[in-house]
């Protein structure tokens, strides 16, 4: 699975200069190659970015999660989320298991993968729970 060049050069957009909030990607099955499917504008939310996420669809996204710590020190992650949901093509969701790791070594700087089926397991308590 060939990753399109774009996919990287936003990736180190948001992770360098906080372009974006979010990047969601998709395996464009025909071209045989991950692209960008949406980018999230630095003052979207949680919300805006789990509405981007089919209900039977696969997805890669990237989400860049502010936070602040015990100590009132504002931080961030950067979450790789591998989104394969139960009701998505058996097909479908076996290219995505294949190609996430390859996928994911590409782009450079992410802190903190989850992986979900259902929107439960991408809740925004999920990523309260993975940075503490």
């Amino acid at each position: 699975m060939a990753v399109h060049d774009d996919c990287k050069l936003k990736f180190m957009e948001l992770k360098a200069k906080r372009t974006y909030r979010y990047i969601v990607y998709k395996i464009e099955e025909k071209q045989k190659q991950v692209i960008v499917e949406k980018l999230g504008e630095p003052n979207e939310v949680y919300d805006d970015f789990a509405a981007c996420l089919p209900a039977d669809e696969c997805r890669y996204a990237v989400f860049d999660y502010d936070f602040m710590t015990g100590e009132n020190v504002p931080k961030s992650r950067i979450f790789f989320v591998a989104w394969c949901p139960d009701t998505a093509r058996v097909r479908t969701k076996m290219i995505y298991a294949s190609s996430k790791d390859r996928f994911k070594r590409e782009l450079d700087g992410i802190q903190i993968e989850l992986q979900a089926t259902d929107s439960s397991e991408i809740g925004l308590d999920v990523f309260k729970s993975r940075v503490n």
